[in-house]
């Protein structure tokens, strides 16, 4: 291909020459807007609220976090309030939205739209949205209700600017490294923050998982564990509360769901409305405020959230709180185990869930050796009797990994179901994946065992060495594609999609920390390939996945400050260098 659309400058910014998607997320407002002259805008908990078309804004633009800059103007979005100012652009047109989100099935009221003491207001059944002209400025606000779109309104467009500058200062983490570095920190921690969403009164409402995982409003288990990776340096106040929020989903038998709803009452409305009359829905989503219920590895993620909290803060009172939650978990996953481990169910249930991944599964095995160890560590204070259990049960783990998984190639298994488990054949994935790190990350093999595991990401995973025909892109999540057609479903289906092969930035952060930890030389290229690749087809800010043959996921999501968190936890040896260096933007296919 040729010059990448988007560069980095020395200040963390981003430029082009041509209009690119800006995808933007304040504590309330959020949506995607372009320097073309249009924008489909969205309030947190409450829904979307429409298209937004006015004059376009002439380039070169200067991207950041929450802002774009022009020589005529630019796009500033407020951090205290849903407002948002356009300067140098005039008001076209807007449209909007018929429902709340797009599986709304009820029937709505047609929005009112209305001009009055010369600004225009548009009532939503769900949320109010006014729009206002001064001078060269266009300014839109919103709110659930009108009181907090005047609120809003009443923003001086310099304080909008002002707190739009602000923000980006705020993610600048990492002002001495180079621009794509410090261009990726700074993308990464507004990912973080960016997730910390707030309802109509200011109250924490949850990490949002990214711009296309927001109706109905929701939090998750693993999205939120990894985002917290990065929030617990910037902001260690806010993963407190996540704790609290996802400790209202786990079940009193240590179940967890994949996330739990805090849509606001006119979208909770209409999400509980598709629940309980569409086929097969109160099946998956079995309570109100559960997003897909029962999720294998969200307990784990759950017990790992609250010790990651206390080793870094120091403050166990979460744990204290909600030992009766972690005592749970411990006996319902010891319950489950065969052969000294876990038994996954075959079912689509953990972060790879478009895969019916059973038996042993590597990647929660990770995850169970390390709640295993959180559980022995906090119950030596809490609960010894407990902490003592969950201790043995961590040597048993750990002696029958190997057996169960290692493959002579020189990796662990993504998945093999024990004898009897699968009625049609045995199972065995023997394929590398990526996410079965989380072994090494929980130190639940042999050292010797982890290098060579990492030696084989290098050789397979990493696209510049791997055995795929699309150039150099990216780190793979697995490779070869699955093996048993019958395990896979909707995107994943196809090789190099989704989870069967596409690149995942929280993947790739959790690998380059593999190596900076161990102190490997090649941690660059996960840490930064990404970003790189992503600079070069012009989509601004963290993507939650990709791959050649079928384009991105959703942007600004906030797991895929993975990068940035290792990169910040790390910060005296990226700045250093990398032994083995990468060229910039290489050849794509």
């Amino acid at each position: 291909m040729g010059e990448p659309i988007l560069t980095p400058r020395a200040d963390g910014l981003v430029e082009s020459g041509v209009p690119v998607l800006l995808p933007v997320m304040a504590p309330r407002l959020q949506g995607e807007l372009s320097a073309a002259g249009f924008g489909d805008l969205a309030l947190w908990g409450e829904g979307d609220l429409g298209r937004l078309r006015f004059t376009p804004l002439a380039g070169p633009y200067v991207h950041g976090p929450n802002m774009l800059t022009a020589p005529g103007g630019g796009i500033f979005v407020a951090q205290e309030a849903p407002v948002m100012a356009i300067r140098g652009a005039s008001y076209r047109s807007f449209t909007p939205a018929r429902r709340c989100a797009a599986w709304d099935r009820m029937a709505h009221p047609k929005a009112k739209v209305a001009r009055e003491k010369g600004r225009r207001r548009i009532d939503l059944p769900w949320a109010s949205v006014l729009i206002e002209q001064r001078g060269g400025d266009l300014v839109v606000a919103a709110g659930a209700d009108l009181a907090e779109a005047e609120r809003a309104l009443g923003f001086p467009v310099e304080t909008i600017v002002a707190e739009a500058h602000g923000h980006i200062a705020h993610c600048d983490r990492l002002p001495q490294a180079d621009p794509m570095l410090r261009s990726m920190v700074m993308q990464g921690t507004h990912a973080a923050l960016s997730s910390v969403r707030r309802d109509e009164r200011g109250r924490f409402d949850g990490l949002a998982a990214g711009l296309h995982y927001s109706a109905p409003a929701r939090t998750y288990y693993r999205d939120g564990y990894w985002t917290l990776q990065l929030l617990l340096e910037v902001a260690p106040a806010i993963v407190h509360e996540e704790i609290e929020m996802l400790a209202s989903g786990v079940q009193p038998d240590g179940e967890a769901p994949s996330g739990v709803i805090v849509s606001g009452p006119e979208q909770a409305r209409a999400w509980e409305e598709l629940r309980t009359t569409v086929f097969g829905m109160d099946w998956i989503h079995t309570r109100s405020n559960d997003w897909w219920s029962d999720h294998f590895d969200s307990p784990l993620f759950f017990v790992l959230a609250v010790s990651d909290y206390e080793r870094a803060s120091g403050d166990i009172e979460p744990a204290e709180r909600h030992w009766p939650l972690i005592a749970a978990i411990f006996e319902r996953y010891r319950g489950l185990c065969e052969q000294g481990l876990p038994v996954k169910p075959r079912h689509d249930r953990d972060w790879a869930d478009n895969v019916y991944r059973s038996g042993f599964v590597a990647y929660d095995l990770g995850l169970w050796a390390g709640a295993l160890d959180a559980t022995a560590r906090l119950g030596a204070r809490l609960d010894p009797a407990l902490g003592a259990a969950a201790a043995k049960l961590a040597r048993e783990t750990r002696a029958a990994l190997d057996p169960a998984l290692w493959q002579a190639a020189g990796w662990y298994a993504d998945y093999r179901a024990p004898e009897g488990l699968d009625e049609v054949e045995p199972v065995l994935e023997g394929h590398l994946a990526l996410d079965s790190l989380t072994l090494l990350r929980h130190d639940a093999v042999p050292e010797p065992r982890a290098l060579e595991v990492l030696e084989a990401v290098r050789r397979r995973l990493e696209s510049r060495h791997g055995d795929q025909p699309f150039g150099d892109w990216g780190v793979m999540c697995a490779w070869p594609p699955y093996g048993r057609r019958a395990d896979t479903r909707s995107k994943s289906a196809f090789a190099y999609r989704y989870h069967n092969g596409s690149d995942w930035p929280w993947l790739d952060g959790m690998y380059a920390q593999e190596r900076l930890r161990r102190g490997l030389p090649g941690w660059r290229y996960p840490l930064l390939r990404w970003w790189e690749t992503s600079l070069a087809r012009g989509w601004m800010g963290t993507v939650e996945y990709f791959a050649p043959p079928w384009g991105r996921g959703s942007l600004l999501q906030g797991w895929s400050s993975m990068p940035a968190a290792v990169a910040l936890r790390y910060r005296d040896v990226v700045l250093r260098g990398d032994a083995e260096e990468v060229p910039l933007f290489p050849p794509l296919l």
